[in-house]
């Protein structure tokens, strides 16, 4: 039997909504044990500082932490209601990241991509593990909430620029308003949103005058965070720098985003040589470069980390949505072989996360826990060496934790070695 009417089927959005979130309980519900790791702390310090009213002046003072403000806000919250562990605060990453896929989900009213591609790439987002850092370090969330609001402006735009009414237009206006309260990232969001005006050829008196006020926003925001440049934290700490070879980043942070699912639905795709696919691909190209480029100026690794490919895995979700519906049909008869490729896919990106990277975040939490055990033993003011983590993170987690003030703590910066260690101070 072929796969007849896939490429026309709607999704109802109670069913997508079932199963986006199965496929999100499935891949990440192992990761909800986990404590707070390192800079956990160091959100839930500055969320403390920071989130309350009367902390808002200080923290729009503040060059870096305003451009995370939301995520702030958000922990302070969550903090206050459920205290400072880990699982409010992850569940409530876990909660954004399928409202995430929802957003991936609403792409299918725009004709070009349509409703079977959007669901079966916002599905593939829902386990995805090349992003998973996002969803799991709580600290990441920032990546989470600019995805939120940066997708919402785009979709918003979509609709207004269809006739949908000026309403939408100030959901755009706020989207981008909260998007750059979240992250630096989204200045790129006039840009994708020229892409669909662009793409779906709307005479430019239409659209120019509502994206010029975007820009000029985008223009304000960058500004500022460049005249603060001397006090910023990232133009000082080496993570950072316009020199940086962000050409060779922004290529081997492609080719590992395609790597492995990507490539299959590359080849699969133009094997099809459908139409349909090459359009959502040029597409999604576009999305995936442009939400690149805010983070390819990074100088502590030779690619994009993997909290920082979200974004940009929503464009490499919806080529391997584009694979599937556009693609297997015309390759074979059998709806086995859908079946087959579903299974594949979330087995793959389930077992990869459970087996390898569950370990590696126990592994990161390892040096804070044992120090909140260490400090839990000794009734003595505690002095820690050759800790991995900045001392801040120390501070944070015997404060936060409620072990020790500051004042009873010492760190070592001179004692050499790798491994971490703590003993009671002698004063």
């Amino acid at each position: 039997m072929r796969l007849a009417g896939l490429e026309t089927y709607r999704p109802s959005t109670g069913r997508f909504a079932l199963a986006a979130a199965a496929l999100c309980l499935l891949a990440y519900l192992p990761f909800l044990q986990l404590p707070l790791i390192a800079d956990d702390y160091l959100q839930i310090g500055l969320a403390r500082k920071y989130g309350s009213w009367e902390g808002q002046k200080v923290l729009f003072a503040d060059a870096l932490y305003r451009c995370r403000a939301t995520s702030l806000w958000v922990t302070w919250l969550i903090d206050r209601l459920f205290g400072p562990h880990s699982l409010p605060l992850a569940l409530f990453c876990l909660f954004l990241h399928l409202c995430n896929c929802a957003l991936v989900f609403l792409f299918g009213s725009w004709r070009r991509i349509g409703w079977p591609v959007a669901a079966a790439g916002a599905l593939f987002f829902a386990v995805y593990e090349g992003h998973q850092e996002a969803v799991v370090w709580i600290s990441a969330m920032p990546e989470l909430l600019v995805f939120t609001f940066g997708t919402i402006c785009v979709i918003a735009w979509m609709r207004w620029l269809n006739g949908n009414g000026r309403g939408w237009l100030v959901v755009v206006y706020f989207g981008f308003v909260f998007a750059l309260l979240s992250k630096e990232s989204a200045v790129v969001v006039p840009a994708l949103l020229a892409i669909y005006a662009y793409l779906e050829k709307i005479p430019w008196r239409r659209w120019f005058a509502a994206l010029a006020v975007l820009g000029m926003l985008a223009a304000i925001y960058v500004y500022f965070i460049f005249v603060a440049q001397r006090s910023h934290l990232h133009f000082n700490d080496g993570t950072f720098s316009l020199s940086a070879p962000f050409p060779w980043t922004l290529l081997v942070s492609i080719g590992r985003l395609f790597w492995f699912w990507g490539a299959v639905a590359l080849i699969v795709g133009l094997w099809s040589r459908s139409a349909e696919f090459r359009r959502v691909g040029q597409f999604a190209t576009v999305w995936i470069v442009i939400t690149f480029l805010p983070y390819v100026f990074l100088t502590y690794m030779p690619r994009v980390p993997s909290r920082h490919t979200y974004w940009a895995s929503a464009g490499l979700s919806l080529i391997v949505g584009a694979a599937i519906v556009q693609g297997l049909p015309r390759l074979t008869d059998r709806r086995v072989v859908l079946a087959g490729v579903a299974a594949a896919i979330i087995a793959h990106n389930c077992s990869y996360l459970w087996i390898k990277k569950l370990g590696q975040y126990r592994e990161r939490a390892r040096p804070t826990e044992e120090l909140l055990e260490f400090s839990r033993r000794s009734p003595d003011p505690v002095r820690v060496r050759c800790f991995p983590y900045g001392s801040d993170i120390v501070f944070y987690s015997l404060e936060i934790a409620g072990h020790r003030q500051r004042s009873q703590v010492e760190i070592d910066p001179h004692t050499a070695g790798q491994a971490y260690c703590f003993s009671a101070r002698e004063d």
